[in-house]
C-alpha cells in the first residue's frame, strides 16, 4: 500500500529520487570504515555525513554551467566492513569496484579511512593496464607496516606502489623519515602543468581531506597546518580532468565534528565538483 503524504528526501547523494543504476553514469560507493585510524576514529561516520550534507547542495554548478545529476548519479548502499581483518574489507571493496567498472560507471567512493583506496586501485588495475594515481594528501602514507599490519591507512600508498602503479603526491607536508616517493609536490607548491606531466593518460584520483588546510577542513583524523586552499585545489582537479582521463575517484578521511557541519558541506561540495568536472 502506498501512503500519500510528504516524505523526507531519501538517503542518496544529493537527495536524488528515482535512482536507476542502469541509466546512471556515476556510482557513489560509501564505505564507513575506520578500523586502523589511530588518533580520532570517527571517519567511519564520514560517508553518512557527506551524503547528509549533499542533500543541501545545489544541483546546478555555476562554474561549469551544468547539472551533473542529469547524467544519473546512483548511490549504493553502505558497505559493511569486515570484523575479521583489513584484508577482508579490502577484498569486499575490490569486489564492488570491479562490478562498478565492468558496468561502465564512474566510481566515486566515499570514506572512511584512507586504507579503502587500496581495494579500489586493485580493481582499477584489473580494468586498466596503464594508469596513475593522483594522491592529494597531507601525508605520504608510504610506511611499509604500522601497528602490526601492512593494511594500515598509513601504508596505503606503499601497497599501491607495490602493485607497480605510478603515484603522484600533492599537498604533502608530513612524512616518516625519508619515506617520500618520487613524484611529490609539497604544500603549498602547486605547479599544475608539472604535476600533470607526471601523470599517465588515465588517472585515479584519491583525495584525503587533510590535504586541505585545517582552516577550511578541520574535520580530519590527523590535521596538518599549511594545507591547500579551496580554489587552487579545484583548479588542479579541473585541469587534470581536462588534460587526462580520470577513471575513478575517492574522497576520504572526513571525521565529522558533532555540531559543526561546515566541513561536511565542503566535502559534499567537493565530491559534486569532481563529478561535474568529469562527466
Amino acid at each position: 500500500m502506498n501512503f500519500d503524504y510528504p516524505k523526507l528526501e531519501p538517503f542518496n547523494f544529493l537527495g536524488l529520487r528515482d535512482q536507476d543504476y542502469d541509466k546512471s553514469k556515476v556510482a557513489v560507493f560509501p564505505v564507513p570504515y575506520s578500523s586502523t585510524t589511530y588518533w580520532k576514529s570517527g571517519t567511519k561516520e564520514g560517508p553518512q555525513a557527506i551524503i547528509e550534507a549533499s542533500r543541501h547542495v545545489e544541483l546546478y554548478d555555476i562554474e561549469t554551467k551544468k547539472d551533473a545529476s542529469k547524467q544519473g548519479i546512483f548511490t549504493l548502499e553502505l558497505l559493511e566492513p569486515s570484523k575479521n581483518s583489513p584484508e577482508e574489507t579490502t577484498a569486499r571493496i575490490k569486489s564492488v569496484m570491479d562490478k562498478i567498472l565492468r558496468d561502465g560507471k564512474f566510481p566515486m567512493m566515499l570514506g572512511g579511512e584512507h586504507s579503502i583506496t587500496l581495494g579500489a586501485v586493485q580493481a582499477v588495475r584489473e580494468q586498466f593496464s596503464d594508469f596513475s594515481v593522483l594522491q592529494i594528501d597531507a601525508h605520504s602514507d608510504l610506511r611499509d607496516e604500522f601497528e602490526g599490519t601492512k593494511f594500515h591507512h598509513a601504508c596505503v600508498m606503499k601497497r599501491i606502489k607495490d602493485l607497480g602503479v605510478s603515484v603522484t603526491q600533492v599537498g604533502v607536508r608530513s612524512s616518516e623519515g625519508e619515506e617520500l616517493g618520487d613524484n611529490v609536490f609539497l604544500a603549498p607548491n602547486l605547479p599544475i602543468d608539472k604535476i600533470i606531466s607526471t601523470l599517465k593518460e588515465k588517472v585515479y584520483l584519491t583525495f584525503d581531506l587533510d590535504g586541505l588546510d585545517p582552516s577550511i577542513m578541520p574535520s580530519t583524523g590527523t590535521p596538518e597546518p599549511g594545507g591547500l586552499g579551496w580554489y587552487e585545489t579545484l583548479k588542479l582537479i579541473k585541469e587534470v580532468a581536462k588534460k587526462r582521463k580520470i577513471i575513478g575517484a575517492d574522497v576520504v578521511e572526513l571525521d565529522p565534528i558533532p555540531g559543526f557541519s561546515a566541513p561536511d558541506f565542503l566535502a559534499a561540495k567537493l565530491v559534486y565538483k569532481i563529478i561535474n568536472y568529469i562527466i
